[in-house]
């Protein structure tokens, strides 16, 4: 039987890691997502109105905010460039807020006074009509719009996986689609 020598130098014992408990979901979430690449366009500023109807204090009065969108954007692979987008080529989604958003009155479809303010004071408001004009209401309206929009644009390569609807400085609502 044949014995290593040691040598002179001993090699420092292993150091031990503590056991760490991750939460079953944290090994389903690496799995579910460690393909996918992300990053995030803000666009700031964006003023426009909108009312609540069916609220019961001062929300249901038209109102406006400095509004703030943020995509978040999501691909398996990266273009030539390395990007998940080209922010400089994302001019069609900018445009789009522009004509449809910026100093816009937003109200929900089933808002009772819509047609008598527009009857009587169109020239007033740059309407613009959605199922559901509160934040959340309008993150997951511009996801529709959005992720449709990009998905076009980059042949599928790339698709929007949240958009966060920052209507000030203290609120915000984001939806995420399953």
């Amino acid at each position: 039987m044949l014995r290593r020598q040691r040598s002179e130098r001993q090699r420092p014992a292993r150091q031990r890691l503590a056991p760490v408990n991750y939460p079953l979901s944290y090994f389903y979430t690496f799995r579910l997502f460690k393909k996918m690449l992300t990053c995030k366009k803000t666009y700031r500023d964006i003023p426009f109105a909108h009312r609540q109807h069916c609220h019961d204090g001062h929300c249901a009065f038209i109102h406006g905010h400095n509004w703030g969108i943020t995509l978040t954007f999501a691909c398996s692979k990266t273009d030539s460039n390395g990007f998940v987008v080209d922010f400089g080529k994302l001019k069609y989604l900018k445009t789009w807020i522009d004509q449809h958003l910026d100093h816009a009155c937003l109200f929900n479809a089933d808002d009772p006074e819509t047609a008598a303010l527009l009857a009587n004071a169109s020239d007033l408001f740059k309407p613009y009509i959605l199922p559901n004009c509160s934040c959340e209401g309008i993150a997951q309206h511009l996801h529709g719009i959005f992720d449709q929009m990009v998905r076009t644009e980059t042949s599928g390569r790339v698709w929007v996986t949240e958009i966060e609807i920052i209507e000030d400085s203290k609120n915000s609502a984001a939806y995420r689609p399953e």
